[in-house]
């Protein structure tokens, strides 16, 4: 039985979406972010001979390498390619917001900013701009440093003291306009605006992405290389179901609402559900995950420049860089284990903050709302824990699943297909991203039609509850003429 949403939804129309005037202008402020974002991409850092970072950026010889310089370049939305003012991309923010809410389980300071409401939030929000500002910048000194030494070719024009205080103010900068926007986003437009941000870097890689899988086919085309193209497809195209039909997947819990009188009127009990979503963690355990495996491993690509160096220090820095690089890259078992425990873990730690048993207890007893067969209290604290303990389980099962399996298979196809490079944003993560966040931003959509739907409901009653009292009037008038 459809519910009363998904009929209104199903008599949506044109006129309707014509008529949302508010929709039309957040979609639009959306896209033009999004359009800024991209026009940014191709800006590059001063001081930098670009021809020649592109000419060794594109250089390696070593599959597995160029693998992980394109899937860091694939969150950042092409920006590493380009080293463009966007190099760091949002994920200064990303760590960030990870150690903050890290943080809140050590210092009880930020657990009671959490439950002060929005005022505590704003001030949590502030303090991970402040944590964003000073990762960025640490990240921008050694990516200066880097540049300054990168193996084999001389990419910096005039290096020292200027060029690494440039680099790091304008990386710096360029993530906090990136986060900047992206709040923006969320604010004034549709969707979550860091998750569109990522969602628009990874689908702006697709065109070029096929097109170097069609050209490696033309050129060496083999019944093995197609037959491994056509096994990625279909696993791709299974884990976009399943990521659709899990993440729409919800488990009711029933709610009971007793009688009460309020004056002279008495309220019949209703009957209600708390929608307890399989995977209550969406898409961020899965982007936390590949932030902190990546992040290591752009600077491991560089270990060859500092195990070269003249102090023993940083040569022994180098040389623990080249060995996680070499062990912990992408392609490799290890980084894929590495990877599926970060998601696990995330979907555990995320899911116990976003829905906490004991404050939905607390709720429902002030409402006078229970769960029938369940008593208020620590029962339904230990009802609902045990319900979210399944359901994490399930939920992080389905996440490491999908993270996994295409990558795996994107893995045997290239070691079985000499010289086929399979496009990054086949694996599951990337997968994962663009499905959930185009669930988020086609629900906010249906919900921003279905408020214009009710508001143009309410005035054809407010109209037409006019026109009765007019008539009401006007026949009230006739009567005493006659």
């Amino acid at each position: 039985m459809t519910s009363a949403a998904e009929q209104l939804a199903q008599n949506f129309s044109w006129s309707t979406f014509s008529k949302a005037r508010d929709l039309h202008q957040r979609l639009l402020f959306t896209l033009g972010a999004l359009v800024v974002f991209r026009f940014g991409i191709f800006i590059p850092l001063p001081g930098i001979d670009i021809e020649i970072y592109k000419a060794a950026f594109g250089g390696g010889d070593d599959s597995a390498f160029q693998a992980l310089l394109q899937q860091i370049n694939l969150f950042a939305g092409g920006a590493l390619e380009n080293l463009s003012i966007f190099s760091l991309s949002i994920f200064p923010y990303i760590s960030a917001s990870i150690i903050t809410q890290l943080m809140r389980t050590v210092i009880p300071e930020f657990e009671r900013l959490q439950k002060e409401g929005e005022a505590g939030r704003r001030k949590m929000n502030q303090y991970t701009r402040y944590l964003t500002v000073f990762i960025a910048l640490f990240q921008a000194l050694g990516i200066a440093l880097l540049l300054e030494n990168f193996p084999g070719v001389d990419l910096v024009m005039n290096g020292g003291f200027i060029f690494r205080i440039t680099t790091m103010v304008t990386l710096a900068g360029g993530t906090v306009f990136l986060m900047w926007l992206g709040e923006q986003i969320t604010a004034r437009g549709i969707g979550n605006g860091i998750s569109l941000l990522i969602f628009a870097g990874i689908v702006a890689s697709m065109p070029g992405a096929l097109w170097s899988l069609l050209i490696s086919l033309r050129e060496d085309a083999s019944a093995l290389q197609a037959l491994g193209v056509m096994l990625i497809l279909i696993v791709s195209l299974a884990m976009v179901v399943l990521i659709v039909y899990v993440e729409r997947a919800q488990r009711k819990v029933t709610i009971q609402y007793p009688s009460r009188t309020a004056g002279n009127k008495q309220f019949q009990g209703q009957t209600s559900f708390i929608p307890m979503k399989i995977n209550a963690a969406g898409v961020i355990p899965a982007i936390f995950a590949s932030t902190i495996v990546t992040l290591p491993l752009l600077g491991a690509t560089f270990g060859d420049s500092l195990s070269d160096s003249s102090n023993v220090a940083l040569a022994g820095i180098g040389a623990g860089m080249n060995w996680f690089a070499a062990n912990f890259r992408a392609g490799e078992w290890p980084y894929l284990l590495l990877l599926v425990s970060f998601v696990v873990f995330f979907t555990f730690f995320y899911t116990a903050i976003v829905f906490n048993p004991e404050d939905t207890a607390k709720n429902l007893k002030e409402y006078g709302g229970f769960i029938p067969g369940v008593r208020p209290g620590k029962q339904t604290v230990a009802y609902l824990d045990i319900i979210l303990s399944r359901l994490t389980v399930i939920g992080a099962s389905y996440l490491a699943f999908v993270v996994a399996v295409p990558e795996v298979a994107r893995v045997i196809v290239q070691s079985n297909s000499t010289g086929l490079i399979v496009p990054i944003f086949l694996g599951g993560t990337s997968l994962l991203i663009m499905v959930t966040v185009s669930i988020d931003f086609v629900s906010q959509v249906q919900t921003h039609l279905m408020a214009q739907q009710y508001e143009s409901l309410l005035k054809r009653s407010q109209q037409s509850g006019k026109a009765k009292r007019r008539d009401t009037k006007s026949s009230r008038r006739s009567r005493r003429i006659k």
